[in-house]
């Protein structure tokens, strides 16, 4: 047993070396494949003996039990935040502000990463908790989540305790890989590396943060006991010694001008970095004079945050082209005359929609003022009127898809140009990871993979397709067996009989969501029904407003969309609403609002109850409303339920009000 003991340390310090060479230095010494060997091995020891267990073990980055909340924590030392200077003027007035109340002064200068701050606690040589920043008193503990940071040591090789201040990010490549799945499944893009950062930090589930690849740069040394460190530098090279990915390109200057200098210099190849910086910090450099210039309410008196100004430059826009976005908008993108910017070659950029393009008046052929927005997306501000000739051209919206020729429609009150063929090309993989989907028909072991490699090989085009897959043609496809290929068409043949309010959520349909789909499911009975329906018998359906009964009537007056319905129908999928029949019906004709978060269950399993004993649930609260089931954290629906006097109960009212029922 000692054997067994010995050898699982000895793979945790190989495993943890070989993670510091890798996503510390960047410098690997073994391959892959050899890594997840070795990791393997690993975990096949510890799940054999549990008694060796160890939070710290490089088995545990993966994740954990989702939390329900994020509890708060209480800061040891404040995390204040940078005052910002917008020129060299200002930052030598803050030069002149030091030196008026010491002299010698030594400054170092760092990118200022554009990320989300934590700060890690240190005890006994293990990470003992992980906050957030919060308002520089109070933040989040995220302990759980940064764990699965790789480059964040788990275990140091100094006893005493160490608090250090860190920015967590998302290097540029994960941020575009992980806006590529989200848009697949049809989910809010993050606008820029910084919120998918805080986003995947502030995840309830580390499971979910354990797969979005964030990293971390040490940049300060908030507390130590146990050793004295003179300067900011010094304190920096000690962490980047026990382990820690400190600050990159941190620079010694001995005057405001060698700082100016080095500012020039590093905003140079910001666009050549891996990641996203907002700026340069510059700070004293002596902790002891730190101490002697002290802080504000909310910033130091010892450091600043030097943010670039927007970089512009002209250029011609030599064309106009159109792309069809993951839920049918019609985007025009101008392709530029290439032009380098902010550190990289830019030669297109967004025009957003027609009336952008309207208001700025561009026109193919003209000279343009581009920047970068956020230093990471290239967009046109204006048009440099003075060097037309005459020559420029128009640009025109179209009347038909660009991809499919299908119909588009401007609905009103919005500016994006929209196809209305499900079918359309540039659409349909999207639309197909969406009618798979967990709330949609659900179809268990197609995921987007298993949907891209049906799609490469020819196998689907639509989403239809799924139900006339064949087994000899599953099994010759790369990653799928016999029992792959007969558990996949087993779960597809089960949803044949799904309620049509799935089905109905699976189309697709611009503004229907799964409570919207239900809502037309009762009324309407059938899909034939559904697609017959009128725009006056549409905005009878509660919940069902002007924009949705449009969106629905377009959906279905579109020749491709009618032809797939037809598809689906040939397929055997149920297209009848299947009535419930359950005795329990006690809150039939009751309409229940929920608000706030609710402890023993998830908002979709308090959902299905209700609608499992014959109630309604509603988004909005209003004098119909029966009951409002309130958790913690409530917001204006219980305000607005006070305001209306309708009855509001507790998650502890809710269970008194099920007890009994099978």
């Amino acid at each position: 047993m000692e054997d067994i003991k010995k050898q699982i340390e000895r793979l945790r310090r190989e495993l943890e070396y070989h993670n510091y060479r890798y996503y510390v230095l960047d410098d690997p010494e073994i391959s892959d494949t050899d890594y997840d060997k070795m990791l393997k091995e690993l975990e096949k020891l510890e799940k054999q003996h549990p008694e060796f267990y160890d939070e710290n073990s490089p088995t545990q980055r993966v994740g954990g039990v989702p939390l329900k909340e994020f509890n708060q924590v209480r800061h040891n030392t404040p995390m204040l935040s940078l005052q910002d200077v917008f020129n060299y003027e200002e930052l030598k007035d803050f030069d002149r502000r030091v030196r008026s109340e010491l002299s010698n002064i030594e400054y170092v200068v760092e990118l200022k990463i554009d990320g989300l701050s934590v700060c890690l606690s240190y005890d006994e040589g293990k990470l003992k908790r992980a906050a957030t920043r919060g308002d520089g008193t109070v933040g989040e503990n995220v302990t759980l989540n940064v764990r699965t940071i790789k480059s964040v040591p788990l275990k140091i090789d100094y006893t005493h305790p160490l608090e250090v201040r860190g920015e967590v990010y998302m290097p540029r490549d994960a941020f575009e890989k992980l806006n590529i799945e989200r848009e697949e499944l049809e989910q809010p893009l993050f606008a820029n590396p910084r919120n998918a950062a805080a986003g995947s930090l502030r995840q309830l589930d580390p499971n979910i943060t354990a797969k979005r690849k964030l990293d971390i740069f040490i940049f300060n040394l908030q507390r130590i006991e146990g050793k004295e460190l003179k300067t900011h530098y010094e304190a920096l090279e000690f962490l980047n010694s026990l382990g820690f990915k400190v600050s990159p390109k941190r620079i010694l200057c001995r005057d405001i001008e060698e700082v100016i200098e080095k500012i020039e210099e590093l905003s140079q190849i910001r666009g050549e970095l891996t990641f996203d910086i907002d700026g340069i910090v510059v700070k004293v450099n002596n902790l002891k004079d730190r101490e002697k210039l002290g802080q504000t309410a909310k910033t130091p008196r010892w450091a600043v945050a030097y943010k670039f100004p927007a970089e512009k430059k002209k250029t011609k826009v030599k064309d106009i082209i159109l792309q069809v976005g993951r839920t049918g908008a019609i985007t025009p993108t101008a392709l530029l005359e290439p032009v380098r910017i902010a550190g990289s070659t830019v030669s297109r950029a967004t025009l957003h929609n027609e009336d952008y393009i309207r208001q700025k008046d561009i026109r193919i052929g003209d000279s343009v003022i581009i920047q970068k927005a956020g230093e990471i997306i290239p967009e046109v501000v204006e048009v440099v009127f003075e060097d037309r000739n005459g020559d420029e051209k128009v640009f025109k919206m179209p009347t038909k898809c660009p991809e499919c020729g299908g119909d588009v429609v401007r609905e009103e009150g919005e500016a994006a140009l929209r196809c209305t063929n499900i079918s359309c090309p540039a659409q349909l993989k999207r639309s197909i990871i969406h009618f798979a989907s967990r709330d949609a028909m659900n179809i268990e072991g197609l995921g987007p993979q298993i949907i891209s490699l049906l799609m490469d090989n020819n196998l689907i085009h639509d989403a239809a397709d799924i139900y006339y897959l064949k087994f000899d043609d599953l099994v010759k496809l790369d990653r799928m067996g016999k029992k792959s290929a007969q558990n996949l068409l087993s779960s597809i043949e089960k949803t044949k009989a799904n309620d049509i309010d799935k089905f109905i959520f699976g189309l697709g349909i611009r503004y229907v969501g799964s409570k919207g789909a239900k809502n037309l499911a009762r009324t309407f009975k059938s899909i034939d029904n559904l697609m017959n329906a009128s725009y006056e018998e549409l905005i009878e359906v509660e919940e069902i407003g002007d924009k949705m009964a449009k969106s629905i009537l377009s959906f279905f007056g579109e020749e491709h969309n009618k032809n797939l319905i037809e598809k689906f129908r040939q397929s055997g999928i149920n297209f009848t609403f299947n009535e419930v029949n359950n005795n329990n019906k006690i809150f039939e004709n009751l309409t229940f609002v929920l608000t706030g978060s609710l402890s023993k269950y998830s908002r979709k399993e308090a959902e299905s109850i209700i609608e499992s004993l014959g109630g309604k649930v509603s988004s909005s609260v209003s004098k119909k409303t029966s009951y409002v089931l309130a958790g913690e954290d409530a917001g204006s629906k219980l305000k607005k339920a006070q305001e209306l006097n309708i009855k509001i109960i507790s998650e502890e009212d809710f269970e008194d009000m099920i007890k009994g029922v099978n």
